[in-house]
Order: C-alpha cells, then sequence, then structure tokens
C-alpha cells in the first residue's frame, strides 16, 4: 500500500535531530535561543534561533513538511546556521507548538510564519521551506511579500493536480494507526504539548492534502529571486519542476544563448537523481552547498580555458 511505503520512509527522518549530521568542529553553529509567541489563547507558536540576527547576513527562516518538527530540520539548519542566522519554528500542528484553532492551510502557516519574523524582529528574510513548508513559503511570499528577500521551494508545487494520482490516493489512507511505534508518533509524543492530539494532526493534514489549489498567477507575479528543488522521483514529475523555474524567469532563451552567466540569474533549479521527495532529507549536504551561492547572490564561476 502506498501510504504504508510512504510512512516507511517518512521514519528514516523522523529521529530525534541527534541523528544529524554535526557541524565541522570550525564551522559550529551557534546554539539556539528558544521563542515563544502567543498568536492567540489556543495556538502558541514554538520558535529557534540559531545565530545572531543583528549580523550583516540575512537571516534565513527555515519551514519543515508535515509531520516533522524544527527539530526533524537538523541537518539542513545546522549547515545553513554556518554562514547565516536561521529561524526555525514548529509549524501549527506540529512540535512544541501543537494543535491551534480551525483548519492547516497554507494560507494560515504563512501567516503563523510572517508572526514569527515580527516577533523575532526581522522585517523581511531569505525563506527556504520543504514539502508543506514549500507551500507555506510560497503563499508567505504571495500574501507577504515585503517580508521575503529570495524564496527557495524543496519538493513543493503550485498547484494539487501536479502530484501524481497515486500519491494523492496513499496519503488519502493514512491513518493515526500507521504510525503507532514509528519514530514519526515517538517525536511527536515527545514534543508535544496535548499527545492526544496526534489524530487530530493527521485529519487536518488530510483535508489540507486534498483540498484543491492553483498558485500560478500568484507565482509568476513575485519579484523575488527564486530557487526550485525537488527530486527526479518526487511527488509530482520533474516537469512541474520545470514549471514553476519558468514561471519565475529561469531558462531564458537569451541567457542561455550566451553559453555562459556573467550575472546571477533570476531563477534556479536544482533536480537531484535517484531523489524521491522523502530523500530530500537525506541530502541536506547536496541541497545546502547548492542553496548557498544562490542565497548569497553569486555568480556562477567560469570554467578555466574557455575564454
Amino acid at each position: 500500500m502506498l501510504a504504508a511505503a510512504v510512512l516507511t520512509g517518512l521514519a528514516l527522518f523522523a529521529a530525534p535531530a541527534a541523528t544529524a549530521l554535526p557541524a565541522e568542529p570550525s564551522q559550529a553553529a551557534a546554539p539556539a535561543k528558544r521563542a515563544a509567541l502567543v498568536k492567540s489563547d489556543d495556538l502558541v507558536i514554538h520558535y529557534d534561533i540559531v545565530g545572531d540576527l543583528k549580523s550583516a547576513q540575512a537571516p534565513l527562516l527555515v519551514l519543515h513538511g508535515a509531520y516533522m518538527s524544527a527539530d526533524t530540520m537538523a541537518a539542513i539548519v545546522d549547515r545553513f546556521a554556518r554562514t547565516r542566522p536561521v529561524i526555525v519554528l514548529d509549524q501549527r500542528g506540529h512540535g512544541r507548538t501543537g494543535d491551534g484553532p480551525g483548519p492547516i492551510t497554507y494560507e494560515a502557516l504563512a501567516d503563523d510564519a510572517a508572526a514569527v519574523l515580527d516577533a523575532a524582529g526581522v522585517k523581511r528574510a531569505d525563506v527556504f521551506g520543504y514539502s508543506m513548508g514549500g507551500g507555506a513559503a510560497i503563499q508567505l511570499a504571495i500574501r507577504h511579500p515585503a517580508k521575503v528577500a529570495k524564496l527557495v521551494t524543496a519538493s513543493a508545487g503550485t498547484r494539487l493536480d501536479a502530484a501524481y494520482k497515486e500519491v494523492l490516493a496513499g496519503i488519502g489512507q493514512i491513518t493515526p494507526a500507521v504510525f503507532d511505534n514509528t519514530p514519526i508518533r515517538k517525536e511527536y509524543d515527545r514534543l508535544a504539548p496535548r499527545r492526544e492530539d496526534f489524530p487530530v494532526l493527521v485529519e487536518k493534514l488530510k483535508v489540507l492534502d486534498a483540498t484543491p489549489f492553483d498558485w500560478g498567477t500568484g507565482m509568476k507575479a513575485l519579484k523575488h529571486k527564486t530557487m526550485i528543488i525537488m527530486g527526479d522521483y518526487d511527488i509530482m514529475g520533474p516537469e512541474h519542476g520545470v514549471e514553476m523555474f519558468r514561471m519565475r524567469g529561469g531558462g531564458a532563451p537569451a541567457l542561455a544563448a550566451q553559453g555562459f552567466l556573467s550575472a546571477p540569474p533570476p531563477a534556479r533549479l536544482l533536480v537531484l537523481p535517484g531523489t524521491s521527495h522523502i530523500g530530500i532529507m537525506a541530502e541536506a549536504e547536496t541541497v545546502v552547498a547548492a542553496t548557498v551561492p544562490f542565497l548569497d547572490d553569486a555568480t556562477p564561476p567560469m570554467p578555466a580555458g574557455f575564454f
């Protein structure tokens, strides 16, 4: 059953953050500063700050995927924190934040992220979102464009029907019981303010993943430089990654005709070979190494011996 296969893969990265590869000693990230934002009487959003937000380097906001938490993004966060301050939050329904009123929607997740930036005193940040967090990142850029500098989406699409129908069917079969005795459930129980809310989270995420959306118009209208990341065996075909890349001005024939890039391009596309949706999280080193030059607005290097 596809749902069971998806959950088996999710379990590989749902273990506690201690399993993440550490930063190199000479480049170790600063200890995280834990904070919380009370958005309403029923929702307290927990987030961590790694590094100095007052540094000259633009901060990076990291948004995790479904059934994850700030802790399970450690492999990504630790590597980014070697070069810039990072803010990572437990999105509503997840981690230390726990369940809140109403459904989980991408719009609500985006507004939560904007509120966290305000609470942290950050006017504008680069944003990296994975899976559900990628959808939240897109919505953050659409709904709160002034708060986003550069946008990075990993394993996220701009419309529901871009995902394979088999994937959506598998998600529809998920029940809370499938998570029994898995690292995902153990991690949820370790962090959640109310362990008994897990079935509520499962149901809300199933509704989220069954609700049609199409953000093509909003995506095309964005002014932010954008990087699209996906696996060649992701939950959607690589053609959708190319579609998103072109929405953001990527692959312009005039630039391609030059034979080399003399300035940072407006969009970048990274398709990881032999990589699934879940497998993206096993490629933290590759993902971060490819993303940092984009965030730094670096001009792609010229090889020696051509001109």
